[in-house]
């Protein structure tokens, strides 16, 4: 697992996030986390054992670092954690991928779970919240899992990936504006959103267009084992596109991105 740092520590990629309700009782650590759901296998399969140890971090320190509320530790493996892994159906086998505003991991662990061979990149800028994913990727026993302490746009030029991935993080439009200098040309950018991705997609169609998207869908994952599939936004980058440089506001000019400093850690053997 690799750590990599910049001076940053906020909280705007992350105005959205349903898993930080910290309402309720701070969580007994001894506790036994929920119990993995049928569908759970189906979905991680002989890599289960690794989900559940994500579960029983998102259900303790998760909870302690405000991550996660208190009241989501019941719900973590239909609303949080299958939630974000169906969504490697999207992800083409092997393909690196840079998960913007990481938060608790999700989706960007549960994708690194489940898919072992991609190189999985998170890019999250408050420091609590990338000591826990550096030390719950340790724990889950993940070694293809980089960490990134900064906001996306100080990574820009520096990480690249033909996919991004975000969960609740902003708006469609600024989170394009976000993700397409780090994805590469004819790309595509996964946001996971609820109710509001057609309006989204309507209100924010010449914000996209600014930041190369040429094509959008909206899907719905783990229909055949989910309750209540998964609804992504599947924006599709020009194959002309340029990572690399930031998508800034018309007629400011395009500029390169600022990337934080780094350290690498020995994968596992």
């Amino acid at each position: 697992m690799t750590s990599r740092g910049s001076e940053h520590d906020e909280h705007d990629e992350h105005d959205e996030h349903d898993e930080h309700d910290r309402g309720g009782a701070a969580p007994d650590p001894e506790a036994a986390p929920p119990r993995a759901p049928g569908a759970a296998e189906v979905v991680f399969g002989e890599r289960l054992p690794l989900a559940e140890r994500f579960v029983q971090c998102l259900a303790t320190t998760g909870v302690t670092h405000g991550l996660i509320g208190p009241r989501e530790v019941p719900r973590l493996w239909g609303r949080h954690v299958l939630n974000c892994a169906v969504v490697a159906e999207l992800v083409p086998c092997g393909a690196a991928i840079i998960d913007v505003g990481s938060g608790a991991g999700l989706p960007g662990l549960a994708l690194a779970i489940v898919c072992p061979t991609s190189e999985v990149h998170l890019v999250e800028p408050r420091r609590r919240a990338t000591d826990w994913l550096t030390a719950t990727a340790d724990a889950v026993g993940l070694d293809n899992v980089v960490v990134h302490h900064a906001r996306a746009q100080d990574v820009v030029g520096t990480v690249v990936a033909p996919v991004a991935t975000a969960r609740a993080v902003t708006r469609i439009g600024q989170l394009a504006q976000w993700c397409a200098p780090l994805t590469s040309a004819g790309g595509t950018l996964l946001a996971l959103k609820g109710a509001s991705a057609a309006t989204e997609l309507d209100e924010d169609a010449a914000v996209l267009r600014s930041a190369h998207v040429v094509d959008h869908e909206i899907l719905r994952c783990g229909l055949e084992v989910l309750e209540t599939p998964t609804t992504v936004v599947r924006l599709h980058l020009a194959d002309d596109h340029q990572p690399g440089i930031a998508v800034v506001p018309e007629g400011s000019g395009p500029r390169r991105g600022r990337a934080g400093k780094g350290r690498r850690r020995p994968s596992r053997s």
